[in-house]
């Protein structure tokens, strides 16, 4: 079955793939393969070989989301790269940065750390949930924007929410106003078909390790061409004083920051083709049967709980929120209650004074009958016991 191709125990119900992922065994094998190599002769590999290994790999990741493999380089995870480039941009005191009340908390507290030294203001749009449309989305975020916002910086699909947003709408109308777009997209590669040049962003970053399901410790970040020589890695390593003219800083400064283990990065070419392997449509429709599985999912729980969509078909990936009474359930303890007795993986997230929302994932190790025992459940906890 599907489910062996993954660690994941059979009686375990993980319906959270948003998190952090999960690798599958064949992954996770041909990175063991790498690291032999490399220990088999740590010089060879990491002094003469790595870098046309890596050249490699970030091509086949351009390839996939639509961008030069020169605009590209590998980073550890999206938050290093939102640090990354937060820290390197200057800004004059009293300019702004733009959020949301939706922006991921790493990010946010990122955001408020550099507004902080540098004497910014934070304003942060309130996005509203549940939604009618996505146009809400692009109207709450740019009714938020002023003369002085130097910086906007925006999740592609929301964690606590997981709602797809308008993204190359919205970054259109601010390169049309002149501001510099941060987007975060984290959940984005292999959650919807992602082409990063048509989109058009300054920055742009994702997580491998999610829905692409890479080893963790593998993601990437896109910087414009003319933002290139201003974007530095928060290590400075030998690539600051390269004298090497066959590329470009950005490029020499990300791709060595010090002696680490590069076998996440040099496995996603791996996963991409793994993925590729289990639908006749390749990752698209690997992707688009993700996403079937969780509509359905989401109809089965909102009819059971008896609860409205809080958002349209169209804001749908692979991962669905649910907002449900909390019925005086603390978050924490419902989500405990599920593991512990139930061995249900799933977030539950508060929401508001008195709503909780159950997030659901979908990969191609989840079935249907998954998300009928957690709305078994989830009625007895909920409706019965209290």
């Amino acid at each position: 079955m599907s489910k062996n191709f993954w660690l994941i125990p059979d009686n375990i119900y993980f319906l959270n793939h948003g998190s952090y992922g999960a690798t599958p065994k064949i992954v996770l094998d041909y990175q063991q393969q790498l690291r032999e190599r490399m220990e088999r002769q740590p010089l060879a590999f990491l002094g003469r070989e790595l870098e046309g290994l890596l050249d490699i790999a970030r091509q086949k990741l351009a390839d996939l989301v639509g961008v030069n493999s020169d605009d590209l380089v590998f980073v550890p995870n999206a938050t290093t790269a939102v640090n990354a480039v937060l820290n390197s941009l200057t800004f004059q005191e009293n300019e702004e940065i733009l959020i949301t009340d939706q922006t991921y908390n790493a990010c946010a507290n990122a955001v408020k750390y550099i507004a902080k030294r540098w004497g910014l203001k934070v304003i942060i749009a309130k996005i509203p949930f549940p939604v009618q449309s996505p146009l809400e989305i692009s109207q709450a975020i740019l009714a938020s924007v002023s003369p002085q916002t130097k910086l906007v910086v925006l999740d592609h699909v929301t964690s606590p929410t997981a709602l797809i947003w308008p993204i190359a709408e919205i970054v259109q109308e601010l390169n049309n106003r002149g501001i510099d777009t941060l987007i975060d997209g984290a959940h984005a590669l292999g959650f919807l078909p992602l082409n990063i040049g048509a989109i058009n962003p300054t920055y742009y970053t994702a997580n491998c390790h999610k829905w692409l399901c890479s080893p963790k410790g593998a993601a990437f970040l896109y910087v414009r061409g003319d933002k290139q020589a201003i974007i530095r890695p928060l290590t400075i390593s030998h690539g600051a004083n390269s004298p090497r003219q066959d590329r470009s800083r950005f490029q020499l400064e990300f791709a060595w920051m010090g002696t680490d283990d590069p076998s996440a990065y040099l496995s996603v070419p791996k996963a991409i083709e793994f993925l590729n392997s289990l639908s006749i449509d390749g990752l698209l429709g690997l992707m688009a049967r993700n996403r079937n599985l969780v509509l359905k999912a989401r109809n089965l729980l909102c009819h059971a709980l008896q609860v409205n969509y809080p958002c349209p078909e169209s804001m749908i990936g692979a991962m669905s929120s649910i907002l449900i009474p909390s019925y005086s359930w603390p978050a924490e303890d419902l989500s405990r209650q599920l593991w512990e007795k139930y061995q249900i993986e799933v977030p539950i997230i508060p929401w508001g004074e008195a709503s909780l929302i159950v997030r659901i994932s979908a990969h191609y190790y989840n079935s249907i009958e998954q998300y009928e025992y957690l709305a078994e459940v989830l009625n007895y906890l909920l409706f019965r016991q209290r």
